[in-house]
């Protein structure tokens, strides 16, 4: 069965031939934006999000996939997708087999002036990284957005002060959520958790959290196949057995499986948290939605009380 990261590609790809086969010309309605900002687009909103705290009056950003309310595997492909992609300057893209869409469609809608930014490669990690879920990693996003300025300049040489200062200035932001993660770990060493996949593992590792749950559990319910008999059964236990502090689960895609865990674990006191894939907005830019996930966590440890949603 295709991982629902290639089932979404396989997708796009079909949606796009369809776009695109009625078409002798790239989706074109004008490079750039008419004040002079740079027009860059994020696959993901986070990356969206860090792009505009980097660029900001320079930049005008866009993101592909935004909602949290909705499962970002199942994206599909639209002709504004690819106006969008046709019109970037400078994208920004996970890698690590989360949205191979992208280059689907950046192969639709070439262009040899565009900077291309995979946070995969940035991090120096293969493709087949098991847990594509990069932007959980601390450090992670600190990489991202030197990487930001640096083609940022390269398109508008002029402002090369201005991205440099804000790219620091986004590193020094980002002290809250680590200290945040230092304390937890420092207070809660080795906690135990259990989860349905993994979204935020590296978030987890970062606290010194323990995650029991098995990782083909966690790679089977990510990748949209049924776990194994023995491995349901050694979740269970988690929760029956009182084995954990809390459940962190994918807020945004969930089944009847991993619904019948989040139930089983408040039956037997329990508190879960809700994670997300796509960053929450309004109300949140990365370095707070990051932070708010620490304090939810630490929150369910320590007074046993549930974040299902932030």
């Amino acid at each position: 069965m295709l991982s629902r990261y290639r089932a979404r590609a396989a997708a796009v790809a079909a949606g796009l031939a369809l776009l695109l086969s009625g078409c002798s010309t790239s989706f074109a309605f004008g490079l750039g934006d008419p004040g002079g900002r740079i027009f860059a687009v994020g696959a993901e909103n986070e990356y969206a999000n860090v792009i505009q705290q980097v660029g900001g009056k320079y930049v005008q950003v866009s993101a592909i996939l935004s909602n949290p309310n909705t499962d970002p595997h199942t994206f599909e492909a639209s002709a504004a997708v690819g106006r969008l992609l046709n019109e970037a300057q400078l994208v920004v893209q996970n890698g690590a087999g989360y949205d191979t869409f992208m280059n689907t469609i950046e192969g639709a809608v070439p262009s040899s002036s565009r900077k291309l930014i995979v946070v995969q490669d940035r991090l120096g990690l293969p493709e087949s990284t098991p847990n594509p879920h990069l932007w959980y990693r601390p450090g992670t996003m600190s990489a991202v957005a030197d990487a930001i300025a640096t083609d940022l300049t390269a398109i508008q040489p002029a402002h090369a002060a201005y991205f440099k200062a804000r790219a620091a200035a986004f590193a020094r932001s980002l002290n809250a959520w680590t200290s945040a993660i230092a304390a937890f770990k420092s207070t809660y060493p080795g906690t135990p958790v259990a989860t349905t996949e993994p979204v935020a593992d590296y978030l987890l590792q970062a606290i010194g959290a323990r995650n029991l749950t098995p990782w083909a559990f966690q790679a089977d319910i990510m990748n949209g196949t049924d776990p194994s008999a023995q491995d349901v059964a050694a979740e269970r236990n988690l929760f029956t057995q009182h084995r954990v502090k809390v459940l962190v689960y994918n807020q945004q895609v969930t089944d009847s499986l991993t619904e019948s865990f989040i139930t089983l674990a408040k039956a037997n006191g329990i508190p879960v948290v809700g994670v997300y894939e796509t960053m929450p907005e309004p109300g949140h830019d990365y370095q707070s939605w990051m932070l708010a996930e620490v304090q939810a966590i630490r929150h369910a440890v320590a007074n046993r009380v549930s974040t299902e949603h932030l």
